[in-house]
């Protein structure tokens, strides 16, 4: 039984509460004949799962594909899935893609990343620590508050800020550093700072890492200037690291593209397959072949010579 959209819009909020990225799909214009209508909607898991209905096999193959590079680019696409040979001007944030399990119609599909806010931890209940919990909030981040025993930072973390005025501010900021966050500030004295920094057991390149005095020279002088000061700081370190170098090996082994599926050849048709267990598929001469609906793999069965598959 397909999921309803009460189920659909709870798995949503259920992903949303976890912290799981996904992508929604929604039918914005079909075409007849198709078997999906205007309105229909589907979340596509980082794995490839669809859950609800955008379209038959052949349709959801396109989907899957398409939404696992929404999900590594962060950035929304319309996708269109037509019968015969695709348009070249389909036009900027829009793919056209041929479909030849396609029975006629065509399809405009809108997909629609959902990834979560970046997390900030903030270490303090101090009046900064506040100030920061709200205009973070604002710019988009997720903000987090903790005590320093408490912190448990991660690397897919943006950031941890220390703003406790002396509790337990060590064990933070190692676990922190040590986690690889890419942003670590302390909310001190320029005086005070350097002391904190040089009790810290790590080693002196990720000492280094430390901004304290956190945030930018504004001349900042009440809380929620002094929060400002440092999210801007957070900002213009995060948009560096985007027009940084390559990512060293040891940071990109974690990146979500490293963990994406990997794709087959329909010898029938010709579509991208993304592979899983889920995947239609057949054993053939000691290989594993892959398909987008049962009718390829019928065909394929029937005569597998026919398409000249290698093993």
């Amino acid at each position: 039984m397909a999921p309803t959209q009460d189920s659909l819009a709870a798995l949503a909020d259920d992903l949303a509460s976890r912290r799981e990225p996904f992508v929604h799909a929604t039918v914005v214009r079909a075409q007849r004949p198709t078997s999906a209508h205007a309105g229909d909607t589907a979340l596509v898991l980082p794995g490839g799962d669809i859950r609800g209905f955008v379209g038959g096999n052949c349709v959801e193959s396109s989907v899957r594909e398409y939404s696992l590079q929404v999900l590594e680019s962060q950035e929304p696409l319309l996708l269109r899935v037509v019968p015969g040979e695709p348009s070249r001007s389909a036009g900027e944030g829009a793919v056209e893609v041929s479909n030849p399990c396609l029975s006629g119609g065509a399809i405009d599909i809108f997909l629609q990343p959902r990834v979560p806010a970046p997390r900030v931890l903030v270490v303090g209940t101090t009046p900064v620590a506040q100030a920061l919990e709200t205009l973070g909030a604002g710019v988009g981040l997720a903000m987090e508050l903790t005590d320093g025993e408490s912190a448990k930072p991660r690397p897919d973390d943006a950031a941890l800020i220390v703003a406790s005025h002396g509790k337990a501010e060590e064990a933070a900021l190692e676990a922190a550093l040590r986690a690889g966050v890419p942003y670590v500030a302390l909310v001190a004295s320029g005086t005070r700072g350097a002391a904190v920094l040089e009790s810290l057991d790590v080693d002196p390149a990720q000492r280094s890492r430390v901004f304290t005095p956190a945030g930018l020279p504004l001349g900042a002088r009440t809380p929620g200037e002094i929060a400002l000061s440092i999210l801007a700081q957070l900002v213009q370190e995060r948009a560096k690291a985007r027009h940084a170098a390559p990512l060293p090996v040891t940071v990109a082994a974690v990146s979500p593209a490293e963990d994406a599926p990997a794709t087959a050849t329909d010898p029938v048709c010709g579509m991208t397959v993304t592979v899983g267990e889920s995947a239609l598929q057949l054993e053939h001469n000691g290989a594993t072949v892959y398909f987008c609906s049962p009718g390829c793999r019928a065909a394929f069965r029937k005569d597998p010579e026919r398409y000249a598959l290698t093993p």
